[in-house]
């Protein structure tokens, strides 16, 4: 006969009870409380709950796992929402602003799930989820060229929408149909036309928000300063972006697209030292992109460059003008394909020939996969030696990539204050470091990070410095992460971002949201606020104490008959 538990031995078990049974009831009491909230504050109460997804509900996991971008945060260990909120209106947002901060809970808000830190649906805290991709309106006025584009929409579903309407628009935005229109735009946004046009955000001309007290607000009513810190500051800061006004830029009817590879033994060295000073400086209508990759060819280990290009005009152009800028390069009429606007989004997105545009709708084509990204600012070219010397570090490590993108052009001549984004006239071209896996678990997960971050380090002395600088959508928390939301803890990664116009958007931060009630790891601090635990040390968290008050009775049952079961 098993000899009944003594206290001491009891005591786990009881803990473990607790834990779960206290996790479960106010889990579902939060559940309740908010959609009851949600049904009071929300202009349409019709069907609320069906908005609204707990971990009872069936399709949970569904909602939650359909725009996670990166496998790396869709894990057994990964914390997952206790709450998932799939807004159908403008009113819904509103009321979810406000019921979540009256439970005291975290939202992160997704629009296309591709931040590469998972920020935007995963948090160390209880958070709720703000899904956006109900959202995605587009409303085309071709009579002033501007857009209205709600934040779920994603870009290519813009650019089918844009693409239905005219063949000679377009708009200056990502080359990954999947991305989410909201995300992208908030953290600046640049693509293919980037030295034709410059970035995304300098083409939005209004914009709606939801603020902390879930008033929706447009420009006039947000006020300039707002307006400003939206546009490439990252709107989850701040807010909740519903959605962006844009103005259209024109495309001619044909463009031109090239891809040409070359490695170590056919003068790639010459040709990524040469392309260092053309593709900055060449005719703006040219983008080229350069892909560097270490690659095993004939039992030969080396470095292999891509160089993918976007020209708007036709090959007849194209072709002379590299004859004198870039003869290393080698470019020939073979190697080049004429095409329009909206088959070269679908070349760039590596679909084959005679693909439909309507591809682009299909928000299910993304592959994801494990990953990390990291990025830098490159503003003097490297020299041939640093590059003979990088390649050495490539090769040994096997497996990091490189992914060089052009500035120059329309980027020279907007003013590094004029939107948050500050990496302007100066910077040659930006760097994104790459890594990806597929096997699953710690130790991959660790030993993918060390080798780009060692690649990061390799390139520590020719890249920008004092800050050494990163774009926010190629977003990285190895730069650092605030866990008190102070201003000290933000300055680190803050300053890396946007440089100067960092103290700005603390400025705007102290203004619209004192509390800090948007927040995540890397979001804008308050000025002039301290972490909610250092103003309330030793209490209670609010979403944990209302839900901890709502939920005793029933926890307090259901652990006395969990008690009775050990026993």
């Amino acid at each position: 006969m098993t000899p009944p538990l003594s206290p001491p031995s009891l005591l786990p078990l009881l803990l473990v009870a607790f834990n779960i049974c206290f996790s479960l009831a106010a889990s579902n009491s939060v559940y309740e409380s908010f959609v009851q909230c949600l049904k009071t504050r929300s202009n349409s109460s019709d069907n609320i709950s069906d908005i609204v997804y707990s971990h009872s509900n069936a399709t949970y996991e569904t909602v939650l796992e359909q725009y996670i971008r990166n496998a790396r945060f869709n894990t057994s260990s990964t914390p997952k929402p206790v709450i998932i909120i799939t807004p159908l209106t403008e009113s819904h947002v509103s009321a979810a602003v406000i019921c979540s901060n009256n439970i005291g809970s975290q939202l992160r808000i997704r629009s296309g799930g591709h931040d590469f830190e998972g920020v935007s649906y995963v948090s160390d805290q209880p958070f709720f989820i703000l899904d956006m991709f109900n959202l995605r309106s587009i409303s085309i006025n071709m009579a002033d060229q501007s857009v209205w584009v709600q934040s779920g929409a994603t870009l290519g579903e813009l650019y089918y929408r844009i693409w239905e309407e005219s063949k000679v628009y377009g708009f200056p935005a990502g080359v990954c149909p999947t991305v989410g229109v909201g995300g992208h735009i908030s953290g600046a946004g640049y693509g293919n036309m980037v030295r034709k046009y410059g970035l995304s955000v300098d083409y939005v001309v209004d914009a709606k928000i939801v603020d902390v007290n879930g008033n929706i607000l447009d420009r006039k009513a947000m006020g300039e300063d707002l307006f400003w810190a939206i546009r490439g500051g990252g709107g989850a800061s701040f807010g909740v972006i519903l959605a962006f006004n844009i103005k259209l830029v024109d495309v001619p009817e044909t463009v031109t697209v090239f891809k040409l590879e070359r490695t170590l033994e056919q003068n790639a060295t010459d040709v990524v030292y040469k392309w260092q000073s053309v593709a900055p400086t060449t005719d703006d209508n040219l983008f080229m992109r350069m892909l560097v990759q270490p690659v095993t060819l004939n039992k030969q280990k080396t470095i292999k460059i891509s160089i993918m290009a976007l020209y708007l005009g036709d090959v007849n152009s194209v072709v002379p003008l590299l004859a004198e800028d870039f003869p290393e390069l080698g470019l020939v009429t073979e190697d080049c394909f004429e095409m329009s606007w909206i088959e070269s989004a679908l070349w760039w997105a590596s679909f084959g020939k005679g693909t439909s545009p309507t591809v682009l709708l299909d928000r299910e084509s993304y592959h994801v996969k494990f990953m990390k990204r990291k990025s830098d600012y490159v503003k003097t070219p490297i020299s041939k030696d640093g590059l003979q010397w990088l390649w050495k570090k490539m090769i040994e490590l096997e497996e990091p990539g490189l992914v060089f993108n052009p500035y120059g052009g329309k980027m020279n001549e907007i003013k590094e204050t004029e939107t948050p984004f500050p990496h302007r006239a100066g910077n040659l071209f930006k760097i994104q470091y790459s890594i990806n896996w597929k096997d699953m678990g710690i130790e991959a997960d660790k030993r993918s990070r060390s080798l780009v971050n060692r690649l990061h380090g390799y390139m520590t002395s020719f890249v920008s410095k004092n800050p050494r600088s990163a774009y926010l959508n190629y977003r990285d928390l190895d730069i650092g992460i605030t866990k008190n939301w102070s201003y000290q803890e933000g300055k680190v990664y803050g300053e890396s971002y946007f440089n100067g116009n960092f103290e700005r958007l603390v400025d705007v931060k102290t203004v619209v949201d004192p509390h800090n009630f948007f927040r995540n790891e890397q979001s804008i601090p308050p000025r002039t606020i301290k972490a909610w635990n250092e103003k309330n040390e030793g209490s209670i968290p609010p979403s944990t104490s209302k839900a901890w008050n709502k939920s005793k009775p029933y926890v307090m049952i259901i652990l006395f008959m969990a008690i009775g079961h050990i026993i």
